[in-house]
């Protein structure tokens, strides 16, 4: 059950001209992330701008309450959900404006409520975009959740994590302080003060504005699709891809997730995402033409793939994009590596920020992603220990009907993610059920709660985290899930609790994210 806000609370809120919610209804909705239900809480705050949010910070932390930043409610690691009851939720759904695009400087600034769909369309009729332009979560996902966050897939390939676009930040400190941070031209301008608050998951403040590179949209594009017989072609393939900068994606799924993505997704919507994509641009005929290639096609070649890669490349010309795929072709090839077709990329790129129904599985169970991003030296052996967890409780997930996959994807000048994928049945939370279409969510089961189920995914979910610890990964997404602190040199952890204290002395702002208390 949800608290119930005392007057004063509520008033001293609602002074700030922001929407303020307390019904146990609304209460139990914001409690959840993907993966979890948070302690109860007190009130839903959901500010118009940037001077209502931080009255209403300021109204909540002097009345002793923490707060806690959410964006689109895409975290599934406890980003926003409370350790102890009695919070004030921020929902920045409200502040979702463009609020600049400065084509001489190539800058963008957004309100941390837009989402990374909405800025992709605003930007696109000028022939432009930001260099990492979304997570694939990004009908949902906002920029404000991805700078907290850090993120990955639009772009990463050539562009880097989500964090790495940002130019500057207006943060609303725990006292409600709208704190400037960074210059419009460049970042760092001496000390990186602005990087202090990227990939924080709130924990030192909420982001109301934030200023991100522009460049100019791809002109031509080229998609290929490959399948390796082992893992270790595949890893060979994806790092040397990676490395060589031809990519702006570059990812891929080991046999069990081949296998949820067949049975999950129909070849008659592939067909009618790509058909509508072409339209769009013009090209009647030639949509006709690769829709039905896409259906002769069908999703025969995943049968034979043990591992699959998809590459898309980008140029200021067809012939530019075209010799970036004919490099990867080459590097598969050296690794052991076939091509077949190209479906998978093409379609996902017809529909970048499509429905979240993978937010559960094929059957309609539950799904939870950890992920971890480790240097090209250290990922195929970190995928084999996932490999000896999984076989080493097979009977028991077998038992139970936990299943897994793994997704892999290279991230520029940094590694590759490696992100296993808990599958399991279970009963759906509200937030789930509130972002899953409607349509889709009819056609699945419901299943009830199992509490073995459960015990074993989130004992699974902690030995996964463990293994990328011990594999020295690091992560987005920190929020209360991974190890972060405990990876810290002891000088480095020191500083952080002191910059903590410096911007939130009382403790306040988003306590237990990142582990800090």
């Amino acid at each position: 059950m949800a608290i119930v806000a005392e007057h004063g609370l509520v008033d001293a809120l609602g002074a700030s001209g922001a929407e303020v919610l307390t019904d146990a209804e609304t209460l139990e909705f914001y409690a959840h992330d993907i993966f979890a239900r948070g302690a109860d809480l007190a009130a839903v705050v959901r500010p118009a701008d940037k001077h209502q949010l931080a009255a209403a910070v300021r109204a909540a932390t002097g009345a002793g309450h923490a707060v806690i930043p959410r964006g689109g409610g895409m975290s599934y690691t406890g980003g926003y959900t409370a350790d102890s009851p009695g919070a004030v939720l921020f929902d920045l759904a409200r502040m979702n404006r463009v609020v600049e695009i400065n084509q001489a400087d190539m800058y963008v600034t957004v309100e941390a409520g837009c989402t990374w769909a909405q800025l992709y369309e605003a930007l696109a009729p000028l022939g432009l975009r930001t260099p990492m332009w979304g997570t694939l979560s990004g009908l949902k996902a906002t920029v404000g959740g991805g700078m907290s966050q850090n993120g990955i897939f639009w772009g990463t390939g050539r562009h880097g994590t989500a964090a790495e676009s940002c130019l500057g930040l207006e943060v609303a400190l725990a006292d409600g302080t709208l704190l400037t941070l960074g210059k419009r031209c460049a970042r760092p301008y001496g000390p990186d003060l602005t990087g202090l608050f990227l990939a924080d998951t709130g924990a030192l403040g909420i982001k109301a504005e934030i200023a991100l590179r522009l460049v100019q949209e791809a002109q031509a594009h080229g998609f290929a699709s490959f399948a390796f017989d082992d893992q270790a072609s595949w890893f060979a393939a994806a790092s040397e891809i990676e490395r060589s900068g031809i990519a702006t994606e570059c990812f891929g799924f080991d046999p069990y997730l081949n296998a949820i993505r067949m049975k999950r997704d129909s070849l008659a919507s592939d067909a009618k995402q790509l058909v509508g994509m072409m339209k769009k641009q013009g090209g009647v005929l030639g949509a006709l033409k690769e829709g039905a290639r896409v259906v002769a096609a069908g999703r025969d070649f995943l049968k034979d793939a043990n591992f699959s890669l998809h590459i898309l490349a980008e140029g200021r010309n067809q012939a530019s994009a075209d010799a970036d795929i004919a490099s990867a072709r080459k590097i598969v090839a050296k690794a052991g590596g076939r091509e077949v077709a190209n479906t998978i990329p093409k379609i996902i790129r017809a529909n970048p920020f499509g429905p979240l129904n993978s937010m559960l599985g094929p059957d309609g169970e539950r799904w939870a992603p950890i992920h971890g991003l480790l240097p090209h030296s250290r990922a195929a052996e970190c995928f084999a220990a996932f490999g000896k967890l999984f076989d080493d409780n097979a009977a028991e997930m077998d038992r139970l009907g936990i299943h897994y996959g793994t997704l892999v994807a290279a991230v520029g000048g940094a590694g590759m993610v490696i992100e296993p994928c808990l599958y399991w049945p279970d009963t759906r939370n509200p937030l789930i059920e509130d972002t899953v279409e409607d349509a889709h969510l009819a056609r699945l089961p419901a299943h009830a709660h199992s509490a073995d189920a459960w015990d074993k995914a989130r004992e699974l979910k902690q030995a996964i985290v463990d293994i990328f610890f011990e594999h020295c990964a690091v992560h987005f997404q920190i929020g209360r899930t991974y190890r972060y602190r405990d990876s810290l040199d002891p000088a480095a952890d020191a500083l952080l609790q002191a910059i903590k204290r410096q911007v939130d002395p009382r403790g306040l702002m988003n306590p237990g994210s990142l582990g800090l208390n």
